[in-house]
């Protein structure tokens, strides 16, 4: 059965600038006072924040802009998609995200000058990730509560599978936009709808206890946590970021294999059958198949037909190792000292 809820109820803000974006749009009106308190608040939260990443207002705020461009969002009264204003303060916060990753991130010197060397480059420089910290953790200490707030916590991305590195396919040409339409193409299910890997992770929420629906749990998780999915966003929609885009799509499946390995063991540690496996197996076999196309199709032939895209592939590669790598370092070290990575207690019933 595939899942067809959506999130009726607007989220609560964390700041003036989520609170007076939420206004805006569940009013519905083009009232220009509330855009002008939009406007302000954008611009002063922008000009004071230092840590972009993990400020809970912006992040919200963010992952509100770039909700437009998915959908439906019930709780959105008018067409605010392209509304130029609002374009325009998405703006202003994605080059204080981006400039924020880019000083944050290492890129390979010297460079990568063809498809062969890109593809060994990558395998070298996620070797590290591929044995991640948190998966491990995770498979030897994992509670019930820890593996209800890690199902939570990746939800907000993964009930939402593969569709921002997807915005890239009409952006590509040629041998790299047949790779990653194969490897979209898998993360789709290949025509099954029953095997699209977003709504197996959805049954797997749904066996687990809990709720399904897209963004159901966005009040708990943190900025850290959005972030790593208004990265993909931003990458998917600008086509100027195309590079970045897909060198974050092959870091991310490179990086894959090993950790939803430990995944799936945590669970089946503590009791749990293959109706909440599935997902986790699922990865550990597809994303060893899909790190060689990755690399060496996808970002490979795209080094070699489009060369001066080799610097935006690797650091889209080095942005998701490090945004990632900063969410799942706030889950490990939360649990590590016996307190909750989300923001809030979990609702309960």
């Amino acid at each position: 059965m595939i899942t067809l809820t959506v999130r009726t109820e607007a989220p609560t803000a964390r700041g003036p600038v989520s609170s007076a974006l939420i206004a805006v749009l569940t009013d519905g009106q083009q009232s220009p006072d509330a855009k002008l308190g939009l406007s302000a608040a954008v611009e002063q939260a922008v000009d004071e924040c230092h840590d972009i990443l993990g400020d809970e207002d912006l992040q919200l705020t963010l992952f509100l802009l770039y909700l437009l461009h998915y959908g439906p969002v019930d709780f959105v009264r008018g067409e605010w998609e392209w509304d130029p204003e609002l374009i325009r303060l998405r703006s202003l916060v994605e080059e204080r995200f981006e400039a924020h990753v880019r000083a944050h991130v290492v890129l390979p010197s010297p460079l990568p000058r063809d498809g062969k060397h890109a593809a060994e480059a990558l395998f070298e420089m996620t070797q590290p990730a591929a044995k991640p910290g948190t998966a491990m953790w995770l498979a030897k200490n994992a509670t019930e509560e820890l593996l209800r707030e890690f199902l939570i916590q990746r939800s907000i991305y993964t009930l939402r599978e593969a569709d921002p590195h997807t915005w890239s396919i009409p952006k590509l040409q040629g041998r790299a936009k047949a790779a990653m339409v194969e490897i979209q193409a898998d993360e789709y299910g290949g025509g099954h709808p029953d095997k699209v890997h977003s709504e197996i992770f959805a049954r797997t929420m749904r066996n687990f206890g809990l709720d399904d629906t897209p963004d159901a749990y966005l009040d708990l998780v943190p900025a850290s946590t959005l972030a790593s999915t208004n990265l993909i966003s931003m990458f998917g929609l600008h086509r100027r970021l195309r590079g970045a885009n897909v060198g974050h799509l092959a870091a991310f499946e490179m990086t894959s294999t090993i950790p939803n390995k430990h995944y799936g063991n945590a669970f089946r540690k503590n009791g749990y059958g293959q109706d909440v496996t599935w997902y986790f197996d699922e990865h550990v076999e597809a994303d060893a198949v899909h790190e060689q196309l990755a690399a060496r199709d996808l970002v490979g032939n795209l080094v070699d037909d489009e060369p001066q895209l080799t610097e935006d592939i690797f650091f889209g590669a080095a942005a998701c190792l490090y945004v990632d790598g900063r969410a799942g370092d706030h889950m490990r070290d939360a649990w590590s000292s016996g307190r909750s990575s989300l923001r809030t207690a979990e609702p309960r019933a």
